[in-house]
Formats: C-alpha cells, structure tokens, sequence
C-alpha cells in the first residue's frame, strides 16, 4: 500500500475522536433564616426552612425536614439557585439567585430574610385576653405552648411570648400593645382578641361597636414597631352554655369575624380564621370548658390554626 492510500484509510477516522462525558454531581442543598441579613450561614443561626422549592439548571427540589434538599446528577460548572418565592412560608423574603460552583463539594446555603428590623428573631408574641392566657391551663397546654412546641419542631427554634389579659376587651388592647410591643420586641405578633367586647353594651350591635377600629389600632402599632402582624377571628362561644351565650352572641361574633377578614386584608396582615375552623366541628361542646373558654380540645384547634397559617406556603404548590 502507498503512503497516499494509507492517508486515505486514516482519514475519516480523524474526526471521530470520543469526547469524555460532562462530569455531573449532586448538590445538596439547605435553606436557612438568615437573621443578621449578612448572606452567610451563622454559627448560631438554626431556623431552617422545610417545603421550600429551589431551582438549579432547570431542575427543581423541595426542601424536607431540616430545610435540606439534594439537587441530583447537575452539569458541572457555575450555576445558580433560585428559590420559588410562593414555596416560601409568610413574610420572608428570598435574595437574588446564588451562585453555585457544582462539582465543588459544598452544601449550598440558601438564605431567606424577615422584615422585622431590630426586633427578636423567632419571638412570637401572643396579644389578646384571657384565651391567650389560657386561662384554666398551664402554659404547656395553652395554645401558645402547644404552638411555641410545634413551631420549634418545624423551623429549629421559636419563643412563644404571653401577653394575655384576662377579662380584656379590644380597646384595651389598643391601649396597652405600645407597652407589650416594647418590652417584648416580637418577630411576629399574634393578636387574638374580640370575645369579651360582646359584653359592652354598645356591641351588642355591629355598627356600635369599636372592635374593628381597636383591632386597627393594634395591627397599626404592631406594623410600625416592625413586628409582623397576624390576625385571629373571633372564636364562637359555646352557644346555650348558659345565659351568657345566647344565640344572638354568635351571630354577632359571625358578623364582626366578616370585617376582622377583611381588616387583615386591609392591613396586610396574616389571617388565622379561628372561627371558621371552630365551626367547621361537628359540635361546639367538646371545645369549650364554660361559656367561652376553650378545652384542652379548643386550645389544641387555635394552636393547630396559628401553626398553619405560619408555616403554610404563599400560593399553592405548582
């Protein structure tokens, strides 16, 4: 053979050369309450943020118990993780993309922020009357221990504040919250008040009664103390108990909860419909220990009702 047909043997084989297969890796990924804004992951920064969706090169994830997520068989090289912000649980708010090196080796920590200026992260401060004190209970079984208890299992750490008031009506929450919001500096403050204002004479009528322009008062205070606001209806009492729930409390109690609804849609505040999940009980009695007071029952729904709205995501999964 030829050296010119041995060229032309050699020939097509020279494109034809393997080219190795792009490296791929997981990245594993968590999803974290940056408290001090500062974009890194703290030594003493524990919330993590479970149900939160993430996207790396068109591959999505959800992140599980203890905020993490693992994003398989990536392409090597420098990407970015978005977060989906209608995944994210109220309030926070998500920085722009990170930049992720994959292949690196590296968990990538995804920060999430509140806006709740100089306040106490993690602190709830539970505002109201003689529910929130949980009268008749100890803390542990009032709603606000239940819910500090489900709250810390679900996000690495919550504080539960009591600023009960027992026998308190709404203008007289609207008189002392300066005071609580001061001493207490809450992320977020959970105001639950209404049933006792049934008993000024003035609200026996809607119209005549100042619950609305108290609540307002409040959820104003607590916005401009840069707490974040969260909003309960009015639970219904438990209605021919004895003379102090007559029929007609209950529908008073329905037709202010119409306006509470729509003051939180008002005021930008989270709405926590403690009547609608008190109604939708095949019966009252078991919720109630008198007239008005909640059960061990009763409290286990109102810690149930504020644990979901907190921890439940902005819009519904894609």
């Amino acid at each position: 053979m030829t050296p010119r047909a041995v060229l032309l043997v050699l020939a097509p084989l020279v494109g034809c050369v393997a080219r190795a297969p792009a490296s791929r890796h997981d990245v594993p990924v968590v999803v974290f309450y940056d408290e001090n804004g500062n974009g890194a992951l703290d030594a003493d920064e524990v919330v993590r943020l479970p149900g939160v969706r993430v996207e790396l090169a068109g591959r999505v994830t959800t992140t599980v118990a203890g905020g993490r997520a693992v994003l398989t068989n990536m392409p090597a090289g420098r990407h970015s993780i978005t977060v989906d912000t209608g995944s994210l649980p109220p309030f926070c708010a998500a920085g722009p993309p990170l930049a992720v090196e994959v292949g690196a080796g590296v968990e990538a920590a995804v920060p999430v922020t509140l806006p709740i200026g100089d306040n106490v992260p993690n602190t709830y401060m539970a505002f109201g009357d003689s529910i929130t004190r949980g009268v008749g209970y100890s803390d542990d079984q009032s709603y606000r221990g239940q819910l500090e208890s489900r709250l810390g299992a679900h996000f690495g750490r919550a504080r539960v504040v009591d600023q009960g008031s027992p026998h308190g009506r709404s203008n007289q929450g609207a008189q002392r919250i300066a005071t609580s919001l001061a001493a207490v500096r809450p992320a977020y403050t959970l105001v639950l008040y209404g049933t006792n204002d049934w008993n000024f004479p003035p609200c026996k009528q809607v119209d005549g009664c100042f619950t609305i322009r108290s609540l307002r008062r409040i959820l104003d205070a607590v916005k401009q103390a840069r707490s974040l606001p969260v909003l309960a209806t009015i639970p219904p009492a438990n209605q021919g108990f004895d003379h102090r729930s007559p029929p007609e409390r209950n529908e008073w109690v329905a037709g202010i909860n119409e306006e509470v609804r729509a003051l939180a849609r008002e005021e930008g505040a989270l709405l926590v419909d403690l009547h609608a999940a008190f109604m939708a009980r095949p019966s009252l009695r078991p919720l109630f220990t008198d007239h008005v007071h909640p059960s061990a029952s009763g409290f286990e729904l109102i810690a149930d009702s504020f644990f979901a709205a907190l921890t439940a995501a902005r819009s519904p999964t894609r």
